[in-house]
């Protein structure tokens, strides 16, 4: 069986000065490889051809048959590693915390253990007649959000 700190090691090889980086790496019992990257601007197909050719130059089907996949972390899927989140600070994201509860905000600010969402509440001033929207900015942290992803606008 492929070993999976090898072809990580590949990857951050091929990644050493690039601004892309790993948002996952799995490798099944069948030896299937799938590799995710991401880049803050988009991921270029030239560059997961790139690095696929990269990896399969390092590894030996001699020794070990395997099946590669290298692709894109996917738009609209939920954020993987922290790297993601400093990416979209300042755009929309969804939250699901791991107690059920959706939120829809604006990615404000990324700590090592937490981030910021400022999503809009209705809230009643006190005196006034009609509730009006306020921002209210909400610390989760990573291990309270079960998902997190970015929306996606048309």
């Amino acid at each position: 069986m492929i070993e999976k700190q090898t072809v990580k090691a590949l990857v951050d090889q091929w990644l050493e000065g690039k601004s892309y980086f790993l948002t996952d790496l799995v490798i099944d019992d069948n030896d299937r490889i799938v590799v995710e990257i991401d880049h803050k601007e988009g991921v270029w197909i030239d560059d997961c051809v790139e690095l696929s050719r990269f990896i399969e130059a390092n590894l030996d089907r001699e020794v070990e048959d395997y099946e590669l996949e290298v692709g894109s972390a996917g738009i609209g899927q939920p954020f993987k590693v922290r790297q993601q989140y400093v990416n979209n600070v300042g755009n929309e994201v969804e939250v699901l915390t791991a107690t059920g509860t959706k939120l829809k905000g604006v990615l404000k600010a990324v700590e090592d253990d937490t981030f910021v969402v400022t999503v809009q509440q209705k809230v009643k001033p006190e005196g006034a007649k009609r509730p009006k929207m306020v921002d209210e900015d909400i610390t989760l942290a990573y291990t309270d959000a079960k998902e997190v992803k970015a929306v996606i606008k048309f």
